[in-house]
């Protein structure tokens, strides 16, 4: 069984390696944090096969603490392994900071190059990694990811200040850390010595565009509009910003619109997909009996049992099917066809409908014609 420690256990990366950690096996994970002493950590480096150290300061009451906190305790670490005799695989967080002469990069810089001399003396080898602006789920809003920060106020109806929107940041992606963290893990020996600040994909985007996307995130409950979420940024952004959601806003309603044969109620929309709705119809009702120039549909009958019609506008075949909600089966509605779709069970069916795109009440592209009706 693999043993590996976690400095820094407790935060924003700490705690999302350890939950990856947690889903695989043959491994025995010890976690250290401010709460742990300096026996626990001796113990755990005499038994560690490899080390992620992600335990640092960026806010501190003084300036002194960044020295202390980054550069002295990374010395202190190389310190013990050195007493012990032990050459354990080290991956270290560090920053882009660590490029300036400020107290706090100034202090990592100095935590990078004491665990290069450790790595040069022993062999031990280690990874570098300098990181630009994290974002994901948990890191700790109102301290030093605008990221989180925006998440945070925008899903707590709070107000945002940005002094300049066309700032432009790069960001990272937690997830994309892990990946690398967990190749790390796999590769136990690795090069005695790798500094890798470029081996993570980024996203470079102003800070008016970032809060901008949140903040249409944040609408998708009342008007239904999703983005493209086939760029990845935004399923990561979308993720990081849900979950921030206090738990009773997670669920939320639907406009329904009843009327005798029903109701019916629209359920996601994209420029990019088109829109889902979903209805629910009385015995014996028909819906339909129109056709589309541009705009196609599916059909998913999900309980119930429905008679689908369909019949091209220059003849007068008339196409049926027979659909169940058991059998989970989905009926294309091609342009030029006038369509219908009835209730013909004893209970009430359901059905999802999905068209290729927004409905538009200024361009509906929708005609009324009876399916049975021949022009």
């Amino acid at each position: 069984m693999r043993k590996v420690l976690v400095t820094g256990a407790k935060g924003f990366i700490g705690r999302n390696l350890i939950a990856r950690l947690a889903g695989m096996d043959d491994l025995e994970v010890f976690r250290y944090d401010l709460e742990n002493d300096e026996t626990e950590l001796r113990r755990w480096l005499d038994q560690a096969d490899i080390a992620f150290h992600l335990a640092g300061i960026n806010r501190p009451e003084s300036v002194e603490e960044y020295e202390i906190g980054n550069a002295g305790f990374t010395n202190e670490i190389c310190r013990m392994l050195r007493q012990a005799g032990r050459t354990p695989k080290i991956v270290m967080s560090s920053s882009i900071q660590a490029e300036l002469d400020n107290p706090y990069g100034v202090s990592k810089r100095h935590a990078e190059e004491c665990l290069k001399a450790f790595s040069r003396e022993t062999g031990a080898p280690v990874s570098i990694y300098r990181f630009k602006n994290v974002f994901g789920k948990w890191c700790r809003p109102d301290y030093n990811s605008v990221t989180a920060t925006f998440c945070h106020n925008i899903a707590h109806d709070l107000p945002i200040t940005i002094s300049d929107p066309t700032r432009e940041i790069e960001l990272i992606y937690i997830d994309d850390i892990l990946e690398k963290f967990l190749e790390e893990l796999a590769d136990p020996n690795g090069p005695e010595t790798c500094f890798a600040p470029d081996t993570i994909p980024s996203t470079r985007i102003t800070l008016g565009e970032l809060a901008g996307r949140i903040q249409a995130f944040h609408e998708m409950k009342s008007n239904l509009m999703t983005p493209d979420f086939s760029e990845r940024f935004n399923q990561c952004l979308y993720a990081t910003y849900l979950s921030y959601v206090r738990p009773e806003m997670l669920e939320y309603g639907l406009e329904i619109k009843a009327d005798p044969r029903g109701n019916l109620a629209e359920f996601i929309k994209s420029r990019h997909f088109g829109q889902i709705f979903v209805s629910r119809t009385h015995p014996g009702i028909t819906r339909g009996n129109h056709y589309h120039h541009t705009k196609t549909e599916k059909f998913f009958v999900v309980a119930g049992e429905g008679l689908i019609r369909i019949r091209h506008i220059e003849n007068d075949e008339v196409i049926e099917y027979t659909v169940r909600g058991e059998d989970y089966r989905v009926i294309d509605i091609p342009p030029g066809c006038t369509h219908s779709i009835k209730n013909v069970g004893d209970g009430e069916m359901i059905t999802l409908f999905w068209a290729s795109e927004v409905f538009d009440p200024n361009h509906p592209d929708t005609y009324y014609l009876e399916v049975d009706s021949i022009g």
